[in-house]
């Protein structure tokens, strides 16, 4: 992966524009990460004035409460929960998640993470030593940068905010982007651009600021627009998790009065005549028709739903897949990446449920191989991972599931662990091999 920063003025295609752009604000507490979306929903006209009007405190506007909207979230000031925001420009429409920068709620953040196409991480420059050349970034940068790395989040922003808080705005931001760009670089991230910005005061958030900090580029908000969507891994073999089956179809004309399968193709593509592989039961057969969301005939490629008629009766379930014959191997043992987010920490032996698409197997962790420091980036070795920490693992599967690594496939590379006793997410997996 590339570890230099990228160009932030180059556009995503015309495809990509068309597409609403699904991106997160993470970083640590009090970083300014609602402050930062109330900035972008008022300064672009996304908010009705009695909506505006309803976070007015002691006369001056609280942009934060336009998404914290828990009544824990405004008693004690903090994000809890993820919450998910929708505005527009002239140019492309938007779907922000601002996740919780509290190291207890990582799992929350890991979730909106997962699905974004982007992710602004705002470092607070008041929290930081910014006269030292050589500062100190804090933990929950460095872990919410890490994670959406691991995710495989497709642009990662750097947002620098409170520099009108500080007494020399430019060499507070000149000394906290150098600290960013090193980190980056041995985190081996790659990363579209470091903004300074004040969320407070909307500058460089939705109108750039020329010149202000030494910072010469567009604002938050223009590069947003330009950003691209995550590609859905379409080039991959295909792979398709049975979410629902419909017994008796209404629609005899397309299904023919055989049984349809629905669910989201997680890679590759399908269409009428190709060859399928049910998992687990090995059986064969060949795809009659292919339904979209409407029910109309239509060829489907992954990150679409689809309904598909086999040309026999097979023995298919919820929780299945549906796979291209030969080219996806089935694994009991996998190496993996395990970004631990139980209360407990992670310790060999332990027996939990694994969910791979729709398919629930038993999975006992047989080693970790090494944890993460967050702050040096060296692998150590380790007997067990803390919450909120991220490391290395070999899993040991009851029964075989179908995966390719993470890099390549995110569904058929992705699983999570539930605590079997609390049913509580214990941790979120990604497949190295």
């Amino acid at each position: 992966m590339s570890t230099t920063e990228l160009n932030p003025t180059a556009p995503a295609n015309s495809t990509e524009l068309r597409a609403a752009l699904r991106f997160i604000t993470c970083g640590s507490v009090d970083d300014g990460k609602s402050t930062l979306i109330g900035r972008l929903l008022v300064d672009s006209k996304a908010v009705l004035q009695d909506h505006l009007a309803g976070v007015q405190r002691q006369g001056e506007t609280d942009l934060a409460l336009l998404t914290d909207g828990l009544s824990a979230e405004r008693e004690q000031g903090i994000t809890i929960d993820v919450a998910y925001r929708y505005f527009a420009t002239e140019s492309r429409k938007f779907i922000i998640g601002d996740a919780p920068g509290h190291e207890q709620y990582t799992r929350n953040m890991v979730t909106a993470a997962s699905s974004a196409d982007a992710a602004v991480v705002l470092v607070d420059a008041t929290k930081l030593d910014w006269k030292n050349p050589d500062l100190e970034l804090l933990v929950q940068t460095r872990r919410h940068s890490l994670l959406v790395n691991l995710l495989r989040v497709t642009s990662l922003v750097f947002a620098v905010n409170k520099l009108d808080a500080v007494e020399d705005p430019t060499l507070a931001y000149q000394h906290i982007s150098a600290a960013l760009s090193k980190f980056a670089s041995a985190a081996g991230i790659a990363v579209r651009a470091t903004i300074p910005v004040s969320a407070l005061k909307g500058w460089n958030v939705v109108d750039a600021q020329p010149g202000w900090c030494g910072y010469q580029g567009q604002s938050l908000l223009q590069l947003l627009e330009q950003l691209p969507v995550t590609h859905a891994d379409v080039e991959q073999p295909f792979a398709f998790p049975v979410q629902w089956v419909e017994k008796f179809s209404s629609s005899s004309d397309t299904s023919q009065g055989r049984r349809v399968f629905w669910g989201r193709v997680a890679a590759g593509s399908v269409k009428p005549g190709q060859a399928i592989t049910v998992l687990p039961s090995g059986q064969s057969a060949t795809v009659a028709q292919v339904l979209d969301h409407a029910r109309r005939p239509s060829d489907i490629e992954a990150g679409h739903s689809a309904g598909i008629v086999l040309d026999r009766e097979v023995d298919v379930s919820r929780g299945d897949w549906l796979l291209a014959p030969g080219q996806i191997e089935a694994q009991r043992s996998l190496k993996a990446t395990v970004s631990w987010l139980d209360d407990e920490p992670l310790v060999p032996g332990r027996v939990y449920w694994a969910l791979h698409g729709h398919r629930w197997v038993k999975a006992k962790v047989s080693r970790i191989v090494h944890k993460l420091d967050i702050n040096t980036l060296a692998e150590e070795d380790a007997t067990e991972l803390p919450p909120n920490s991220i490391g290395h693992i070999e899993l040991a599967l009851q029964e075989a599931v179908a995966t390719l690594p993470f890099a390549q496939a995110r569904a058929l590379g992705s699983l999570i662990l539930v605590d079997t006793a609390s049913n509580k997410t214990a941790a979120a997996v990604l497949v190295n091999a």
